[in-house]
């Protein structure tokens, strides 16, 4: 099966048909390694495309992995506010994505970026209860207490009873480990505030069985690849 390379190009980018013949005009797209000189040209499913360079995702589907910085929503689009989609590599666009989730905007981390829906709604379900795990820095020192109300299961303010939610204390007396199996509003500040207690700083670490790569800097992202998608829900 062959597709014309625009075509391709345009449901694999943020482009539009008209940029894309540009592009290709200018040089810019290499299929095998041969630079593409007609947008109508037709190629296969096991050859290579790249633009400047870069291989384009050819899947399916995409799942990204991106390390949010704050000030950043976790959104698809906001008219006056940077969007974790806006920190993607144009090689990386393409229509359809959205974050599988949302971090808080002053919260740093783990955000899957994708373009699967039934994924991400397999992980996103609280009958999945796929486990985010966050680390959390207090305003005041932990106290032991935690790690058996967070076990019970944490009454939020307005009478809201969370499922039983691992608290893995550290060295740091103001920093701890949260595993959470449910993704409520703002559940993690929430969840210390009713213990009389403030979250200064969170960070997703993971999501499922998946780490975020300590090699990606905030603002960076990267492909995951098919074993690290797996990774997530086993």
């Amino acid at each position: 099966m062959t597709e014309r390379l625009d075509k391709w190009l345009c449901t694999r980018t943020s482009f539009s048909r008209k940029d894309v013949k540009a592009i290709i005009k200018n040089g810019r797209v290499q299929v095998n390694g041969i630079t593409a000189t007609a947008a109508d040209a037709h190629f296969g499913e096991t050859d290579m495309v790249t633009l400047d360079g870069k291989p384009l995702a050819g899947e399916k589907h995409v799942y990204i992995m991106l390390n949010k910085p704050k000030g950043v929503v976790s959104v698809s689009s906001a008219p006056n506010d940077r969007t974790v989609l806006d920190l993607l590599p144009q090689e990386l666009r393409r229509s359809g994505l959205f974050p599988a989730g949302r971090l808080d905007r002053d919260t740093t981390g783990f955000v899957l970026i994708t373009d699967d829906g039934d994924f991400a709604h397999r992980i996103l379900s609280p009958r999945r209860h796929v486990t985010k795990t966050y680390t959390a820095t207090l305003r005041d020192e932990v106290r032991d207490w935690y790690v058996e109300s967070f076990r019970n299961g944490i009454v939020l303010g307005d009478g809201t009873r969370c499922m039983s939610a691992d608290l893995v204390l550290t060295d740091d007396s103001h920093r701890v480990i949260v595993h959470l199996r449910e993704g409520r509003y703002h559940q993690v500040k929430r969840m210390f505030a009713s213990l009389g207690n403030q979250v200064v700083e969170l960070h997703r670490d993971a999501i499922g069985g998946l780490t975020l790569d300590p090699s990606l800097r905030e603002g960076e992202c990267r492909l995951i690849s098919d074993e690290e998608v797996h990774r997530i829900t086993e």
